[in-house]
């Protein structure tokens, strides 16, 4: 009876112990979850040699499609998040994201003012922010014979055929709003109509409609003014220097990414060690110059590339925000018809 009850004992501390093995190597990992290639390996790899702790990156393709799987995960499954402004406010609407530990993320100060505070997370609870896009104008001032001061430059019969533009519906027709001296968040149905009645005047400049390396018809001459995203504008400029940015006069649209912590994370305590390490100056300037957007790490302006330091001058932008489903509606009804007259 002895023996059994050794035999016994001795089987339950070796399941205990491999309970305690199993819990240890769950915690040992960190689940990431945002688009493909937004860090660079070093990164990841330094935050692991640090603190021991892998980091399993997983991708989705759209923002919509984040929402859905966090939403079936009910918070869980991922640790960190990375995602933009506007599907994070619904996700934190939903309570899918958990408060920033600030005992552990220290270093929180380190995020330059201009990127707090927003829409999506109005009392800085929720996110760091990971990035500013501030879509631009660039254009080839060798082959365009006047200056582009703004979007209603776009509209010049001059640029016919030779306008190539990113494929984002809000962006595009927020654009048009501004160059109407309107919200890019615009409620008013019968004004989101006229915004559609001069898009549709703005197709026979149309040269290309596409959201990846967009950048590229610039570069082989295919078009000769471009309105690109953050890291394409930092990449044709890397590319050719010659060519002019302008920043529109009529006043520009911010979109920042972020990252979070949902609610049911797995790993929270590496999740708020990750976020800390992101705001870093050192891992910010990696970050940064590897993805080509605006740092948001104030910390860090004073040691990464120039490029990625939005100007003062710039002013603080509008973000495309949710809207009402009959205006997002009509966006999309400027849009299917906007794409119909460019033949795309």
């Amino acid at each position: 009876m002895k023996k059994k009850w050794l035999a016994l004992l001795g089987a339950v501390t070796a399941l205990a112990l491999l309970a305690g093995c199993g819990a240890k190597k769950a915690n040992s990992e960190l689940v990431l979850y945002t688009w493909e290639g937004m860090f660079p390996p070093e990164v990841l790899e330094g935050f692991t040699a640090r603190t021991g702790t892998k980091i399993v990156y997983s991708n989705f393709d759209y923002d919509e499609t984040m929402l859905e799987k966090l939403s079936q995960a009910k918070g869980g499954d991922y640790d960190v998040v990375i995602a933009d402004d506007y599907i994070i406010e619904q996700a934190v609407n939903a309570g899918l994201v958990s408060e920033i530990d600030k005992s552990v993320v220290t270093n929180y100060a380190n995020i330059n003012p201009r990127y707090q505070g927003q829409f999506y997370d109005p009392e800085d609870k929720y996110t760091v922010p990971y990035g500013c896009g501030i879509p631009l104008i660039v254009y080839d001032p060798a082959a365009v014979d006047f200056p582009i001061k703004g979007y209603n430059d776009l509209w010049n019969s001059a640029l016919k055929d030779s306008v190539a533009i990113t494929a984002n519906y809000r962006v595009i027709n927020g654009i048009t709003l501004l160059s109407m001296g309107r919200s890019m968040n615009e409620e008013d149905l019968g004004v989101i109509a006229q915004a559609g009645e001069k898009l549709l005047r703005l197709a026979p400049n149309i040269r290309l409609i596409q959201d990846d390396n967009t950048q590229d018809a610039l570069l082989n001459g295919e078009a000769s003014v471009a309105f690109l995203y953050t890291s394409q504008v930092t990449q044709v400029m890397a590319e050719n220097p010659d060519l002019k940015v302008v920043y529109p006069e009529e006043g520009l649209g911010f979109g920042i990414m972020a990252a979070f912590v949902p609610v049911n994370a797995p790993n929270k305590q590496a999740a708020n060690e990750f976020l800390k390490y992101l705001l870093e100056p050192e891992i910010s300037k990696a970050c940064f110059e590897y993805i080509g957007y605006v740092n948001t790490t104030g910390a860090a302006d004073g040691i990464v590339d120039p490029a990625l330091v939005a100007p003062e001058s710039a002013g603080s932008g509008e973000f495309i925000m949710n809207v009402s489903a009959e205006a997002e509606e009509a966006y999309n009804r400027n849009w299917a018809a906007f794409k119909a007259a460019c033949g795309q």
